[in-house]
């Protein structure tokens, strides 16, 4: 780890008092310039500087140390670059006096990605910024964010490398936001790891996957290993199967000719799903320091069996070649089913099932744990259902627990209920924060635990490379299927074939305040 690293590490990166360091007399570090990438692109609009902005809101980003730079290759004034974001900012009129002294944080440079003037202008902009708050030099920080296509990292790095670094001597620091997809194999993933790699150390490189910013994500190693009660629980001896489910009720609407190059496995399960999945088959990390959770997901990675063709059920909805983006002998999976399987003491025989797809008859993410069968049922109920641990991501945030209950009235008759912590209604007031907030602020701080190593990256493109060029080279066919339905049918034929009952007759239904 670089000295500059080292020393941010030891200070308070923010005036918040909830992340001051208890010894005081460590002094501040300099001013921090967040620079976005890809300022003009649609990623930058919707989701990064949305969440710069509710970050200042808070109080996170204080106005006296803080700046934001855009940069693109679009040709626009400071005043226009504000006025495309003011439209994805809250329209609430009690924000408007924090949107307007925002909007004045945010300077904009135009510029090519891969020559040498744009960068030199950006660098030039920063350092005026940090000599205006009297920065020391080598205590100013710098972060970059690219909101960009990844075929541009490298040369958009090596710019960066060459023109913008900042000095870390007294604390400062330079660090880089990437975002996914990372490659698209494992040869790919491994080059452009090698070309950043090259020109930065792992600790100033933060791969982001907003899936490990989700509330109910971050929720699971407390629910895990703060709780007794799952410790004895958690493993092969009474966990039957294990399902990850994304699922979205609309198509590619527009996006089908990006989607084509990627497909769900890739645009997913690959990376969202499969960091849900290290988290809950996980060992318990000796502590809660980022390595050390991260070499524990890295570990059940590299315990996956490789997938067998008998599990995997992949589909493409009827009409996704209809958008004229989309080549009509296209492969591509718009829908998959598919079993992992790992191999080690706890999980050995126990299948995860992840599934993802779009156009189905239903929006929603969830974590599905069922249990086994209860030994010698004295009331003759398993066909209600079986025990079931869920934690719903999205949307309607909750955790419940779905037990066999006697119900109400004079008969010794049985029915499935539920034991339910839905957030809405138990957190009142307060307003769960967007997943792109929590982790640019952990890149501001320096916490790495949500965001994924080089070698874990590599070992999730192991597990996946050799299904994905099946697919690739036409050898893996989609199956048809309608819009609005739950996907294949032989996709439950899977479920059920892996273990998992199906509760008839039960629907968890939201409380209501």
């Amino acid at each position: 780890m670089a000295s500059g690293e080292w020393h941010c590490e030891k200070r308070s990166v923010l005036k918040n008092e909830s992340f001051r360091k208890e010894d005081d007399n460590v002094p501040e570090t300099g001013c921090l310039s967040i620079i976005v990438l890809g300022a003009s692109g649609d990623l930058a609009k919707k989701k990064t500087f949305p969440a710069l902005f509710n970050l200042y809101r808070k109080g996170f980003l204080q106005s006296n140390e803080v700046h934001i730079f855009g940069y693109a290759r679009t040709k626009i004034s400071d005043d226009e670059l504000r006025d495309r974001i003011r439209g994805y900012l809250p329209q609430r009129k009690e924000d408007a006096e924090d949107i307007s002294k925002f909007l004045q944080l945010i300077k904009y440079v135009s510029g090519s990605y891969d020559t040498a003037e744009g960068f030199q202008a950006l660098d030039k902009a920063i350092a005026e910024h940090e000599i205006s708050k009297n920065s020391t030099e080598g205590s100013s920080r710098r972060l970059f964010y690219l909101a960009l296509p990844p075929s541009v990292y490298p040369q958009v790095c090596k710019m960066i490398k060459n023109y913008c670094m900042n000095k870390s001597d007294l604390g400062g620091w330079t660090r880089i936001v990437v975002e996914k997809p990372f490659g698209k194999d494992l040869s790919s993933a491994e080059e452009l790891s090698s070309h950043i790699g090259e020109l930065f150390d792992e600790p100033q490189i933060y791969r982001i996957d907003h899936y490990l910013g989700k509330e109910l994500v971050q929720n699971l190693l407390v629910l895990r290993f703060a709780n007794r009660l799952f410790l004895p629980l958690w493993n092969r001896d009474n966990i039957d199967n294990v399902q990850i489910v994304f699922r979205e009720d609309f198509g590619t609407e527009g996006r089908g000719g990006y989607f084509d190059q990627y497909g769900i496995i890739r645009d997913i399960i690959q990376n969202h799903l499969l960091q849900v999945f290290c988290l809950v088959a996980m060992e318990k990390p000796v502590s809660i320091k980022p390595e050390h959770i991260r070499d524990e997901k890295v570990k059940v990675l590299q315990s996956v069996i490789p997938i067998k063709d008998e599990e995997v059920v992949l589909g493409q909805y009827e009409g996704y070649k209809d958008d004229p983006t989309v080549p009509d002998n296209s492969n591509t999976p718009t829908f998959a089913t598919m079993i992992l399987r790992i191999h080690n003491e706890r999980w050995e025989g126990v299948p995860f099932v992840l599934k993802a797809g779009k156009a189905l008859n239903s929006r929603k993410a969830e974590i599905r744990v069922q249990f086994k069968d209860v030994p010698g049922d004295i009331f003759k109920c398993q066909k209600q259902g079986r025990n079931e641990f869920v934690i719903r991501l999205q949307p309607s945030e909750a955790i419940y627990m779905k037990l066999t209950v006697k119900q109400p009235g004079l008969e010794m008759s049985t029915a499935q209920s539920e034991l339910d912590l839905s957030y809405t209604q138990r957190y009142q007031g307060v307003a769960i924060p967007e997943a792109y907030e929590r982790l640019i602020l952990d890149t501001i701080k320096g916490d790495q635990q949500h965001f994924v190593r080089r070698d874990e990256l590599k070992a999730a493109w192991e597990i996946f490379t050799p299904l994905l060029h099946r697919i690739d080279d036409g050898e893996f066919k989609p199956i048809p299927y309608k819009p609005g339905s739950r996907g294949p049918v032989e996709a439950d034929e899977l479920l059920e074939r892996a273990g998992y009952v199906q509760t008839h007759g039960y629907i968890w239904i939201p409380p209501t305040l």
